[in-house]
């Protein structure tokens, strides 16, 4: 029997993993509150729900790929959320960059459902979604991660459990700080390359080969700042960027420790971005 799978959330991440559930066979259904990335999966062949409770109804298992904390907790936890009248034994598992806390909060409100919950963050864009490259950082009970590995599968290139529910999104929130971190060494490079009159992209090839190597500095024009995209899409990569730092920052505050360089980091960001300082596109 073909496994049913529920996948909320149809953003820039969620679509292609949503496509790559269905071209994996898995019964597919799909919500978002815009129509068009709807439409685009049903034409694919992916069922499309009017409400969350038509997920709950259709799956043993739910994605969830949201934008924060708040949007994780309307969609779960609401009175018209998936728990609410939720299939015993079904999973819902959680991909949006939030706190840890909000993981453990929702699996404690989900077994009161008989609802397992399942953090399960994603690395790797929008580029490793549609190239099932993506990372996948899990927490959760051993049985439980064993169910959801054939769906995340269909979109990774790894996939590691990490241990307890919240390690993922522990895992997600370090993985940012280290992403964000070398974000402002890739600006700065590239500012002293400019000022230098050395080609950055030749520059890339040194930087590649030598100890200052790094994932984002390798691809910092074509994935990660890429100046060539309409504003309104950097803007919004921009606050993306912004709003991951804001779990461990919040932790960091938590735990009565500093990090100094992911706060000035997430200060900077719009400059990093090519934005300015205030958004506006200057550089």
């Amino acid at each position: 029997m073909t496994l049913a799978v529920g996948f909320v959330g149809l953003g820039r991440i969620g679509k292609p993993i949503a496509a790559n559930i269905l071209a994996a066979g898995f019964d597919l259904m799909v919500f978002d509150v815009r129509e068009e990335p709807m439409r685009e999966l049903a034409r694919l062949g992916a069922k499309r729900a009017r409400r969350l409770r038509d997920l709950r109804d259709h799956s043993e298992i739910v994605s969830v790929a949201v934008v924060d904390d708040s949007q994780v907790e309307e969609v779960v936890a609401s009175d018209a959320g998936l728990l609410q009248g939720g299939t015993r034994d079904s999973i819902i598992m959680i991909h949006s960059t939030i706190m840890p806390g909000t993981v453990r909060k929702l699996a404690q409100a989900g077994r009161r459902q008989e609802v397992k919950v399942i953090d399960a963050p994603v690395s790797g864009g929008e580029a490793g979604a549609r190239e099932r490259q993506l990372c996948y950082m899990v927490g959760g009970e051993p049985e439980v991660f064993e169910k959801v590995q054939p769906v995340l599968a269909a979109s990774a290139a790894h996939v590691f459990h990490m241990g307890a529910l919240g390690s993922g999104a522990a895992a997600k929130m370090i993985l940012q700080v280290v992403v964000c971190i070398n974000m402002l060494g890739a600006y700065e490079a590239e500012l002293l390359a400019d000022k230098c009159g050395l080609d950055f992209k030749a520059l890339q090839e040194v930087l590649r080969v030598s100890s200052s190597q790094s994932f984002v500095v390798d691809h910092w024009l074509e994935r990660f700042k890429r100046p060539d995209d309409p504003l309104p899409i950097r803007r919004r990569r921009t606050e993306v960027f912004s709003e991951s730092l804001l779990p461990a920052l919040l932790t960091a505050r938590d735990l009565d420790i500093s990090l100094p360089g992911t706060a000035l980091v997430q200060q900077l960001l719009w400059r990093i971005m090519g934005l300015g300082d205030s958004g506006e596109g200057s550089t």
